[in-house]
């Protein structure tokens, strides 16, 4: 597997997820340094962060499925790590094969890397994230004729 990540607390989180035995990541900083890594080591698959410096995961996920199209690379599945729900429509116009929002989840993480790795893709309705209904905290029922006002002097 193949991260490209500049953020440090990705790396690790990332890293410690997906750290099983036989399961090698390799890790890099810039999203111009994906194409070349892809060319030569033909990973299973491609995780990017949606916030790389130089070269964002969307332009490197269109930069992967652009050159997978026209035969100069192999089609590798590309798992993006989306900063927030809105992100999604994005990775989709990328024609990346799954995502996550972050923070991330290690358990989220690897079945959505497993689920990807089998060959299946991500659906926009399954994979949402999930709201939780929050309940309004209880409203004050006190009524005008309890309320006591005091004048100023």
């Amino acid at each position: 597997m193949l991260l490209a990540s500049d953020a440090n607390w990705v790396i690790d989180e990332v890293s410690a997820a997906l750290s099983d035995p036989g399961t090698e990541l390799s890790v890099l900083r810039a999203g111009v340094d994906v194409r070349p890594a892809v060319s030569l080591s033909k990973p299973d698959l491609v995780i990017l962060d949606l916030q790389i410096g130089n070269m964002g995961g969307m332009a490197t996920c269109l930069d992967l499925r652009l050159e997978s199209e026209v035969g100069r690379l192999p089609y590798v599945p590309v798992l993006i790590l989306l900063d927030r729900t809105a992100d999604l429509y994005l990775a989709q116009q990328a024609k990346a094969d799954g995502w996550l929002v972050k923070p991330i989840d290690a358990f989220r993480l690897k079945m959505a890397a497993v689920k990807l790795l089998s060959g299946e893709k991500m659906s926009a309705v399954s994979e949402a994230p999930k709201t939780v209904p929050v309940e309004a905290p209880p409203i004050d029922q006190t009524s005008d004729s309890d309320i006591e006002l005091s004048e100023s002097p």
